[in-house]
């Protein structure tokens, strides 16, 4: 490399810098976004391999289209770091996912290039459809182009947006990365396809040479069209036997598979696509971590990386040692399913995440990985559960939002033993506004016959993972991301009574209520009481729904105060669960709640979300000395939160 062909990615202040760049250069600003990427990434955390993998892709994308005039939209948006770096934001990309910097997503907030945020997957089709509409109904001409993985394409919503769009003959244009990958290996019917498609490389190029055949010929031009589209389908069934072109036969032109590390190639493909006015799906084959060879040969654990060594992809140690809620899950339902054949595992493309990657090594017969369909999971659940077993659907808090109809429909309102696991529970830190887990309780607890539970330790959750396989109906197991603060006993569990809380701490000035990661707080906070002369009483609730009602009104009309604590929004939370009953049965308790707010909380670190929220132990000391009267007593400093509610 030249003196003077270094430095190509300074260069570009938005993608119109793209235009001119000449081959050569194109690989040379693909080479320094990887290492930009990755110099950042091994400091900050975030995703790595998905973007490693689309650095070719999006340098053709930008370089082809004209954004943000035209709309291109990244489904999910955890492979849009190189996206971010082409759109102006090159120089704040090493604050990414930190607090008050760049999104690890895509924000329409951020960007006038971001403009469609998500962070859950299959929603890129269904909105560029939208756009498209519009474009039209306005009578504007910009082009719509919708950038969806492999796996997020099993989303049922992206298939239902390919079902209307090719209805519609609406022209947008879909790009499938086909990296065989989500988090974990792709699975199921689709993936099977397009792993078939995808071993066919010479499809695209013979059935153009076929067309350009027939044009020579001197008959009419709808005979030619119509003897092209009859090649190309018997192409397509031939070298995809017995499966056919399912992407055309939902209205689609489908053109691949294409290299999708050959920028030339790309700009070439796109250029021509970009002048089809109709329903395109370019499929486009990707290496997941492409160029850092520890990402490349272990996608699964360099999806999303917390900080690590770049020159050997080790992962710094954690500090405190402690096992992780995801692993104290996994362990305890390896021991149970031991002993109990009628247990059976579910997850939504993410058997690594939620801790099942266990269990499907040693019940592989009893697991199953349904891709990204956390709707299908759930009813597919209800069947097990109708039929006799016990299925444990273990699946992010944030990602069984998209199951709401059917844990009410399908399972609770039959009242099947649907065993819930909800990890990444209250707040997560750095993965931000569509990740946080606050609000479980809230979409739960309006469900009539659900059991729903909050474990404060791992020996805890081990026992409520008892008590919900002993349970005859729908049970919900809510717990948080990262490691346990307490060490685990690891004891045999033991079933807990559905409905029964523990007091942990006995008190007369003040109860500080709390469930899940909350206790502990709540047990700091009361240390912190007691030192100021404040005696306070502290509930573990263990149990959202049913509420232990004996328990906390024994509390309320002791203490005549409490301080309810959760990670979770405070709109018809937990805290809103305790009001309901304490204005009925013991009206005189005053009550503060501290939780979420009702506002969206952006990326951060967990301790710093907590300390927003008022869910640090000063914060809730000092709640609960308002409560008191107490406050003004105190010489340090006063600790800023949350008015009571």
């Amino acid at each position: 490399m030249t003196e003077d062909m270094k430095g190509v990615l300074e260069r570009i202040e938005s993608p119109a810098d793209l235009k001119g760049l000449t081959s050569q250069e194109r690989r040379i600003l693909a080479a320094e976004i990887r290492e930009t990427i990755l110099n950042v990434v091994s400091k900050t955390g975030g995703h790595l391999a998905s973007n490693l993998g689309t650095v070719e892709l999006t340098i053709a994308l930008h370089t082809v289209w004209d954004a943000p005039k035209d709309i291109i939209i990244f489904d999910t948006g955890h492979q849009a770091y190189p996206h971010k770096l082409l759109t102006g934001r090159r120089d704040q990309f090493h604050t990414i996912r930190q607090g008050g910097g760049l999104s690890g997503f895509l924000r329409r907030e951020e960007s006038p290039y971001d403009v469609f945020g998500a962070g859950h997957a299959g929603t890129s089709i269904s909105a560029a459809l939208g756009f498209a509409e519009a474009r039209d109904l306005r009578g504007s001409d910009e082009e719509v182009v919708a950038v969806i993985g492999d796996s997020a394409l099993t989303a049922g919503m992206a298939l239902e947006a390919l079902n209307h769009a090719g209805e519609l003959k609406a022209n947008i244009k879909v790009i499938l990365n086909d990296n065989s990958m989500s988090i974990a290996q792709a699975v199921g019917a689709l993936s099977y396809h397009l792993a078939r498609l995808r071993s066919q490389p010479l499809l695209h190029s013979l059935e153009q040479r076929a067309k350009d055949f027939i044009q020579h010929l001197k008959v009419g031009r709808k005979a030619i069209e119509h003897a092209a589209e009859g090649l190309k389908l018997g192409m397509a069934h031939l070298m995809s036997p017995g499966e056919g072109p399912v992407f055309e036969n939902l209205g689609f032109t489908y053109l691949g598979p294409i290299d999708g590390h050959n920028t030339e190639e790309l700009i070439e493909i796109f250029r021509a696509v970009r002048e089809m006015k109709e329903p395109v799906l370019v499929h486009v084959v990707t290496t997941k971590g492409k160029g850092v060879e520890y990402a490349e040969n272990d996608a699964r654990v360099f999806h999303g990386v917390t900080p690590f060594d770049t020159g050997c992809g080790k992962f710094q140690k954690k500090e405190d040692g402690n096992p992780t809620w995801t692993s104290g899950f996994s362990q305890t339902l390896l021991e149970l399913a031991e002993a109990d054949e009628r247990i059976v595992a579910i997850t939504a493309a993410m058997p690594d995440g939620t801790g099942l990657a266990a269990f499907a090594e040693r019940f592989p017969e009893r697991f199953y990985d349904v891709a990204i369909a956390e709707q299908h999971a759930v009813t597919f659940a209800a069947g097990l559960a109708a039929s006799g077993l016990r299925p444990v659907v273990a699946i992010y808090s944030t990602f069984l939002q998209r199951a709401f109809d059917q844990v009410l429909h399908d399972v609770c309102i039959q009242h099947l033993p649907v065993i819930f696991c909800l990890d990444r529970a209250g707040l997560v830190g750095d993965d931000g506004a569509t990740h946080q887990g606050v609000f479980d309780l809230s979409y739960l607890r309006l469900m009539p016959g659900i059991v729903i539970m909050a474990p404060s330790d791992l020996q805890e959750l081990a026992d409520m993972l008892l008590t919900a396989v002993q349970h005859d109906g729908p049970i919900a197991i809510r717990y948080p991301r990262g490691s346990c603060p307490r060490p685990w006993e690891k004891r045999k569990p033991r079933p807990i009574p559905i409905g029964r809380g523990r007091t942990l701490r006995e008190g007369s000035d003040v109860a500080l209520v709390a469930c899940g990661s909350s206790v502990i707080t709540a047990e700091q906070a009361a240390e912190m009481l007691h030192a100021g002369g404040i005696s306070a009483e502290v509930i573990d609730a263990r149990f959202v729904k049913p509420l232990d009602e004996q328990r906390l009104c024994a509390a309320a009309r002791k203490c005549g105060r409490m301080v309810v604590l959760e990670e979770n929004a405070l709109a018809g939370g937990f805290g809103s669960a305790v009001l309901e009953l304490l204005s009925v049965e013991v009206p005189a308790c005053r009550v503060s709640r501290v939780g979420v707010p009702d506002r969206f909380l952006e990326h951060d670190t967990q301790q710093a979300q907590r300390r927003e929220v008022g869910l640090t132990a000063e914060q809730v000391a000092e709640r609960a000395r308002e409560l008191t009267g107490a406050a003004g007593k105190r010489d340090a400093r006063k600790v800023e939160s949350p008015e009571p509610i």
